[in-house]
């Protein structure tokens, strides 16, 4: 089996005879149900091979639709005109560069169209250029763009830049409104949605399709296509690794599945990631490999957000599905960008509930996020001390693990720290939820639920957190609250820890451990 990676070239990819999921049927109900439609889904997730498999359906390519779903239930094959644009391939520093993009797709589209206005500014010229593209071929014209919104994500932190982007854009994308006389689909896809105060604040007549439930699948793929589609080559992925196929189907959903477009919708697969590994025949991480979320943690940074939140906080679907308040709230900036999806849903308050989606996601992100809220040691000394303390836990030497992380704020640089408070707690939060990929951690911060319980074979450990208090304070919570009530019938030996932390020194500054 050839697995299309990489590929985004609908015609390409059937002509060559590489795998396809079939996805036409979307394509032919969106087409016969609407006109204007937006879609955000993570990076590498299929939108620009769905824009591809749309353009070549109006241009009437009938031949690549046999066998699949669209062959059939298209009766009438015509050709339309089509402007597509890619704003993926551009790198956006400087005010020229979205122009010179702009203007050189626009170049292209005069070349068939006619350029006897293109000395009017960038919007004028695509209004014109809509028009004559609908006289000349005497059919509305199709409009698809991919990645919308990658100028303004490059410019993430640069305000300013930001702003005139999102001015230019306003205006051009703008025509698609202007233009309605003239255009028979419209498309737009990105991964996130810079919605009511900003570029689409214009385009009401959209239809975001992002988390509607009969589109949750339209990228990606689901259980039943993996099993359908691909049976023969997990079979080969599960020789490779020395596992039965029971087995490798298990760790395939473990490692790659989970993302929700719809509260209670069954879960879809990343398809970067499951094709490569299909490929390959080696787990890896492969959509986290291919880009590091550095603007999304300065954003949690730059708001101060208690990381803990992030799976405990209710979103509006509002909120969830616009970014314009990403610096106020970074989670829908998450969600959009993949690295949380939906988990369920609170019909009462109307309120989404976000996590990690799969283990590649949950694993990565936090290994990424340890360098930037861990006190500032070198990377060497943090990451060979995480092993140290594991060891500690595994070995139950807690009073060994106490000094590590005693020393681990001792010895750190706190020239960057905002809130003492949320900043140990979401030091201690990466840091804990990093030792939960070896040991058994939770961590809980409900009044009257201990803050964090960790066991292994042969040992447990609860600890309670307080913040310029005392640790004899700290250990009264745990027997007042009988934290350790649970385990009284258990074998394991038990170790009571508090832990206090100064906002003054920015440093663990009293600890006390007792063994049961």
């Amino acid at each position: 089996m050839k697995y299309p990676i990489g590929i985004q070239h609908f015609e390409s990819l059937r002509k060559d005879g590489y795998a396809y999921v079939d996805k036409t049927q979307h394509i032919y109900n969106l087409v016969n149900t609407g006109r204007y439609y937006f879609l955000s889904r993570p990076r590498r997730f299929g939108k620009s091979l769905l824009l591809s498999t749309i353009r070549a359906y109006f241009e009437g390519k009938k031949e690549l639709f046999e066998g699949l779903a669209l062959g059939t239930l298209e009766e009438k094959w015509e050709q339309y005109p089509i402007l597509y644009l890619d704003l993926n391939v551009g790198k956006y520093d400087t005010p020229e560069s979205l122009t010179a993009v702009l203007s050189r797709n626009l170049e292209l589209w005069e070349e068939v169209y006619g350029d006897r206005f293109r000395e009017r500014s960038l919007e004028e010229r695509f209004w014109h250029i809509i028009r004559q593209a609908y006289e000349k071929a005497g059919q509305g014209v199709v409009i698809l763009v991919d990645e919308y919104d990658k100028p303004m994500l490059q410019t993430i932190g640069n305000d300013a830049l930001q702003a005139e982007f999102r001015s230019t854009l306003k205006a051009f994308y703008g025509n698609l409104k202007s233009c309605d006389e003239y255009i028979k689909f419209a498309f737009l896809t990105g991964v996130t949605k810079f919605g009511k105060v900003s570029v689409f604040s214009d385009l009401n007549h959209l239809t975001d399709i992002s988390l509607l439930p009969q589109f949750v699948d339209i990228c990606g793929i689901t259980e039943e296509e993996l099993h359908r589609c691909f049976d023969e080559g997990v079979l080969e992925l599960a020789g490779a690794n020395r596992m039965s196929k029971e087995e490798c189907y298990a760790k395939l959903k473990y490692s790659f599945d989970g993302y929700h477009f719809y509260p209670g919708s069954g879960g879809i697969y990343n398809p970067f990631s499951l094709l490569n590994t299909l490929a390959y025949k080696v787990f890896k991480d492969y959509w986290f490999e291919t880009g590091t979320p550095t603007f999304l943690v300065k954003q949690l940074q730059k708001t101060n957000y208690p990381l803990e939140e992030m799976t405990r906080e209710g979103l509006t679907a509002d909120t969830l599905n616009s970014i314009d308040i990403m610096d106020e709230n970074p989670l829908p900036l998450l969600f959009q960008s993949g690295y949380l999806t939906i988990k369920w849903y609170d019909k009462e308050f109307g309120e989404y509930h976000l996590g990690f989606p799969n283990r590649e996601v949950e694993e990565g992100f936090t290994k990424f996020l340890y360098p930037f809220y861990a006190p500032k040691t070198s990377l060497d000394k943090s990451s060979f001390s995480v092993a140290r303390f594991v060891k500690d836990v595994r070995n139950g030497d807690a009073e060994g693990f106490m000094r590590r992380l005693e020393a681990l704020f001792a010895d750190g640089d706190y020239q960057i720290v905002g809130n003492a408070e949320v900043y140990f707690q979401n030091t201690l939060y990466v840091f804990f939820k990093l030792l939960g990929l070896y040991v058994e951690v939770e961590r809980h911060t409900s009044d009257g639920r201990m803050d964090i319980l960790m066991q292994t074979t042969d040992y447990i450990f609860i600890l309670e957190l307080k913040v310029d208090k005392t640790a004899a304070i700290a250990l009264r919570q745990i027997e007042e609250k009988g934290y350790a009530a649970p385990f009284a019938n258990d074998p394991r030996k038990l170790y009571k820890i508090g832990v206090n932390f100064s906002s003054e020194t920015h440093k663990i500054d009293d600890w006390k451990v007792v063994a049961m």
